[in-house]
């Protein structure tokens, strides 16, 4: 019972973690900032309030928000990517620990959660056009 309990704690932990991660893309908060909004408005209007930005300033800062945002994509994308594959391997080392009956409700929490994925990437593919 104790090792079911553990296997149980992980996946939803795996589960919890990455929708974390999840609701930080697109950010607006903390050192997500340079990833919000388009072409970077976002951050600079933040930068610009926060640190009393001039004109000139801003001008200046302008175009390297715009040239990191597509760096900083890149490598959260490719973090999503290495979370998913971790978390798929750990689904799979667990999934021999339970149940039958746990092994379904695993699965129809991994169907569950990749819906919620998908609808995740559809939502920030329509904010960015």
């Amino acid at each position: 019972m104790k090792r079911i309990f553990i296997a149980l704690t992980i996946g939803a932990a795996l589960t919890v973690g990455t929708l974390g991660v999840y609701a930080h893309e697109g950010g607006g908060h903390g050192g997500h900032r340079f990833m919000h909004g388009k072409g970077g408005k976002m951050a600079l209007e933040h930068l610009t309030k926060d640190l009393d930005l001039t004109l000139q300033q801003q001008a200046q800062v302008a175009p390297i928000i715009d040239q990191a945002k597509p760096q900083i994509q890149a490598i959260h994308q490719e973090a999503m990517q290495k979370t998913h594959a971790i978390m798929q391997s750990s689904a799979a080392q667990i999934r021999p620990l339970l149940t039958p009956e746990q092994q379904q409700k695993l699965d129809q929490l991994q169907q569950a959660h990749e819906k919620m994925r998908e609808a995740m990437k559809e939502m920030h593919a329509a904010k960015a056009k």
